[in-house]
């Protein structure tokens, strides 16, 4: 009796541990499968995060800040961010009562006013207009002065039509 208790015990524990092996060798498998699947998710993210590197850096290839030429004309100025300092000048125009002086259209919902600015080197600049239902572009052409005043004239515009 004592002999048959040994070997049932034996056969019990024998089926306990494989059992234990076979699920131990599914949850490895299924692991590694998920480590595999969770590499090729990451390796295709890095190829992302390089593809739009590279198209923010072809976005400020006309950029003030990324122009050294460019940047060369304001070295005599003690400017540390002349691009900033021109895009304030540009929206100081928007505090007229009215439409923004800069642009040649009348408000049809409210008035006109600047709201991105592009500074793209030492002379232009292009600029989004709207009036919260109607906007267009405009290409200014600028000059930073040695007083540090800026001169700002319209060289082109447009205004979107309504798509409705």
């Amino acid at each position: 009796m004592k002999k048959n208790i040994f070997l049932y015990l034996f056969v019990f524990v024998s089926l306990i541990a494989l059992y234990m092996i076979v699920n131990g060798n599914k949850i490895q498998n299924a692991n590694q499968m998920e480590i595999e699947k969770l590499q090729d998710e990451v390796s295709a993210l890095k190829d992302s995060v390089q593809q739009e590197k590279l198209r923010v850096l072809d976005m400020q290839y006309f950029s003030l800040e990324n122009n050294d030429d460019a940047l060369a004309y304001y070295d005599h100025l003690s400017l540390k961010q002349p691009t900033r300092y021109i895009e304030d000048k540009l929206l100081e125009t928007n505090e007229r009562r009215g439409d923004n002086p800069l642009i040649p259209y009348e408000g049809m919902e409210s008035d006109f006013k600047i709201n991105k600015i592009k500074v793209m080197n030492h002379k232009w600049i292009v600029a989004d207009f709207s009036d919260g239902q109607y906007w267009g572009d405009l290409i200014i052409k600028y000059e930073l002065k040695d007083d540090l005043s800026v001169d700002f004239t319209l060289l082109d515009h447009l205004l979107y039509t309504r798509s409705n």
